[in-house]
């Protein structure tokens, strides 16, 4: 009997942080990879054995971005087979709020908030699709 190839669970978070110094604009934060693909990229990562999605959600965000964050609501799922260059990938994306300034840790060497219109261009996987999704208010 053959064996069985299944994609791997991963998790990706749009977090929305206040922005300026009277806290009345919006970004959401980007990590610098320190792994490759290198880039600018959502925090995310895989899914733990025993971990639900939620978890895993708020366990990457706070690994990478030093930030404690509250999930507002599942955004959309991706599978497209050449998501991720590594291997085939299914991501939930969720969105969520924090509050504080980002520092980078574990596989992000740097944390970064951005304003809808200043997001870096060429970001890996397909997070230019899935930031475009939620810019313009698809799902």
């Amino acid at each position: 009997m053959g064996e069985y190839k299944n994609p791997v669970p991963t998790v990706d978070i749009i977090i929305q942080v206040k922005t300026g110094n009277d806290g009345d604009g919006e970004g959401i934060v980007l990590v610098s990879r320190k792994n490759p693909p290198y880039g600018w990229a959502l925090p995310g990562g895989f899914v733990d054995y025993g971990e639900s999605l939620e978890e895993a959600a708020v366990r990457e965000a706070r690994e990478e971005t030093s930030l404690h964050v509250v999930l507002e609501r599942q955004f959309h799922t991706y599978s497209d087979p050449a998501r991720d260059p590594r291997q085939h990938t299914i991501t939930t994306v969720f969105i969520g709020r924090a509050e504080g300034v980002p520092e980078g840790a574990d596989d992000a060497k740097e944390a970064r908030v951005f304003t809808t219109d200043s997001i870096p261009k060429g970001l890996v996987f397909d997070h230019g699709r899935i930031i475009d999704d939620y810019v313009n208010k698809r799902f």
